[in-house]
């Protein structure tokens, strides 16, 4: 493989970059599909979590716990060893073998018996999806020139958003289907002789959509395979192209630590990142509880349409960061902290308006402004590191950004819905979370109050949430006071 690239180099070599300019547009377009399939497996879980709620009788806190740590966990410890693999060996093979793992865990998810069984194919989603975004990002960077890298970054990274939009799009309705539905609909097609042994009267709709959704991952897996071609290591870099060793997890620890903007931005990523999934994860059965909308109808008409608007902030925070630098070489650093600043208010209005219109208004604004960051922080992640670190420099930035960002981000919320939700319900009245959620012998009236407070509680639990964007956008900004010192890549 190596004299293959080196035979690549010499045919490929333009001043642009690695390859021609379609081909690099191709490659693009496929990186973006793998981490749009990699955020569709990721989130569904999301779309699904009311049916979910219901059908293993789970608080608020039980579901953040389920939706966050465990997956966080195992992303974090995988993702480091995975990235260096990455640093020293073929790109494409390892993602290939990642997403082929990560997507039949997330069609095994639909065929979990438990709460437990459940919980370990997350931590099978997780380690698979390890592999995705450090091999990625360090590819990119070869295949594009420091001058391009904020756009090709920015289309790489609104694969998180477009994929919340599929994942709403098609888990939303699948979800909301019933097994015999579902299996009626496999019979008008032509391919219920092939699923004739199921019985499909007990199986739910959310497990479907699982299945259905994330075993196609397996196709792009073998697109990548055979279409992506491995380039050069530091192809596009203006520097001369010397080999280098690939950097060992002390040698980039020890380049990072003299990099102060490398660490206020991966703060800043990590606390937004804990906003964003803790909005996430509760998103869905909030607008459900508070608005009284089924599953179909909160993916369909607001999850869907909410995530493309995410990825149009994506993508501006990108292209404004291109036309901007030239008059300010902080801008990567200012446009995120200014677009986190902007969806403060506009997302605390949206949680607290009556009219689903204005809901969806404030929301969509708070949306596009909210996910201006997400290029940046890996432009800057992989722009103040040598090219020999990039993949293991990203996973550094992930390993905290999965942390604190869904570790802890969706327990937060959760925790927090179910103690606000404890202080709406009458202390007379003998109720509490757990009665709520696991007592079937409620009254009409004693129902009644439980889902009032348990729409309250999450409401004031993602106020508060969005609160830490303040801090977030402190931490970029504190970035930028380092940012032209630090960059490698000129």
């Amino acid at each position: 493989m190596a004299n293959g690239a080196v035979v690549a180099q010499a045919e490929m070599k333009n001043e642009d970059g690695f390859g021609t300019k379609n081909y690099r547009s191709y490659v693009l377009l496929v990186l973006m599909t793998v981490y749009t399939v990699n955020f569709i497996d990721r989130t569904l879980i999301a779309v699904v979590a009311q049916p979910i709620i219901e059908s293993f009788d789970l608080s608020d806190t039980q579901w953040g716990l389920l939706y966050g740590p465990p997956f966080a966990l195992f992303y974090a410890v995988m993702g480091l060893p995975i990235a260096m693999w990455a640093d020293r060996s073929n790109r494409i093979r390892i993602m290939t073998v990642c997403i082929i793992l990560w997507s039949i865990m997330t069609a095994l998810c639909g065929v979990a018996a438990g709460f437990l069984m459940l919980l370990f194919f997350r931590i099978g989603v997780a380690i698979g999806e390890a592999g995705c975004t450090p091999p990625a990002n360090s590819i990119i960077g070869d295949y594009f020139q420091p001058k391009s890298r904020a756009t090709a970054l920015g289309i790489y990274s609104m694969g998180v958003t477009l994929g919340g939009v599929l994942a709403n799009l098609f888990g939303g309705p699948i979800a909301s289907m019933t097994g015999v539905e579902f299996g009626n609909w496999l019979s008008s097609i032509g391919l219920g002789w092939f699923f004739s042994s199921i019985d499909w009267t007990h199986i739910e709709g959310w497990r479907i959509a699982f299945v259905v959704v994330g075993l196609p991952g397996i196709l792009i897996a073998l697109l990548v395979y055979l279409t992506v071609r491995e380039p050069p290591r530091g192809f596009s870099d203006p520097e001369p192209k010397v080999k280098e060793e690939a950097a060992n997890l002390r040698d980039t620890l020890t380049e990072l630590a003299g990099k102060p903007t490398f660490l206020w931005m991966t703060i800043g990523a990590s606390f937004v990142a804990f906003v964003g999934y803790g909005l996430t994860s509760f998103q869905a059965p909030f607008l459900q509880r508070e608005h009284g909308i089924d599953v179909r109808e909160a993916a369909v008409n607001y999850g869907a349409p909410l995530a493309a608007m995410s990825a149009l902030g994506t993508f501006l925070g990108g292209w404004l960061t291109e036309k901007m630098t030239p008059y300010s070489k902080t801008a990567v650093a200012w446009i995120p902290a200014v677009g986190l600043l902007i969806a403060v208010p506009f997302y605390i209005a949206a949680f607290y308006a009556s009219n689903l219109t204005l809901v969806f208004i404030f929301w969509a604004i708070a949306t596009t402004t909210h996910y201006a960051y997400l290029g940046a922080q890996y432009n800057i992640g992989q722009s103040v590191v040598s090219n020999r670190s990039r993949a293991t420099a990203i996973a550094v930035l992930l390993i905290m950004v999965s942390i604190i960002g869904n570790g802890v981000g969706p327990y937060f919320v959760g925790f927090f819905s179910d103690l606000f939700m404890n202080m709406q319900l009458p202390a007379d009245s003998g109720l509490s979370v757990k009665v709520c959620t696991g007592d079937d012998m409620l009254t009409g009236e004693q129902m009644a109050l439980c889902e009032m407070a348990s729409s309250t509680g999450l409401k004031q639990a993602i106020s508060l949430t969005v609160c830490w964007f303040i801090f977030a956008a402190g931490c970029f900004l504190m970035s930028a006071k380092t940012l032209e010192r630090d960059f490698v890549a000129k």
